[in-house]
């Protein structure tokens, strides 16, 4: 069984799981496409024979995401969640048009370099455990592709973007080289996952609806 469910904020993606799996009594549950707990949206859950279906799910697959970016600071892991190593003090506010002018220059294939809070395994360790513990990282960009990134809302210092991108793409990178480019610094604050592939997160659960929706899968069957 495939399952869409639409990640609650502050959740890890095994904590749906875990939830799914309690639900359902089923123990063999899984998950494609992990998503950090500070974000929400889809996330595709495979039950028994189905947790195989998930790699191929996901695996060079495009997905979309609306992504909410506030400048002026950079922080260690990119994102809110992170410790503030820099204020930027912006003499100069950048305009729409500046904005969007630097979006567009993201557009295409390009190498990008991941977070060093990630989980990017190094030698076997996690990337994020390893910089948790205060270790130097290093990691090596990576091939990706960002087909699409649009300005939908802002009001300094805060941004809000639709970016459709590749699989293995960081949006809390896209988020730390906006910053770059601006010369305002930037962390992502919001970020939600709406498409992967095809599937769609309007068609996805909240975990409240679980198991009204499995009575009503029962009784079908």
């Amino acid at each position: 069984m495939i399952i869409l469910i639409d990640k609650p904020k502050g959740w890890t993606s095994f904590d749906v799981v875990a939830k799914v799996r309690s639900i359902l009594h089923i123990k063999k549950v899984g998950h494609a496409g992990t998503l950090d707990p500070n974000a929400t949206g889809l996330l595709i859950i495979g039950t028994e024979t189905d947790t195989k279906k998930l790699e191929h799910l996901t695996k060079n697959t495009n997905k979309t995401y609306d992504a909410e970016i506030v400048l002026g600071e950079n922080r260690t892991t990119d994102d809110v969640e992170g410790e503030v190593t820099k204020t930027f003090e912006v003499k100069h506010i950048p305009t729409d048009e500046e904005i969007n002018q630097v979006l567009k220059s993201f557009e295409g294939e390009q190498m990008q370099m991941p977070p060093i809070y990630s989980a990017i395994k190094i030698k076997g360790k996690k990337a994020y455990e390893l910089a948790r513990k205060g270790k130097e990282i290093k990691l090596e960009p990576r091939k990706v592709t960002i087909y699409k990134i649009k300005l939908t809302d802002y009001k300094y210092p805060t941004l809000k973007i639709i970016c459709e991108v590749s699989s293995g793409t960081y949006i809390r990178s896209i988020a730390h080289d906006i910053g770059e480019k601006l010369n305002t610094g930037a962390y992502l604050n919001e970020l939600r996952r709406t498409k992967v592939g095809e599937y769609l997160v309007e068609k996805a659960l909240l975990l409240q609806e679980l198991p009204q929706w499995l009575q009503q899968e029962q009784q079908q069957h």
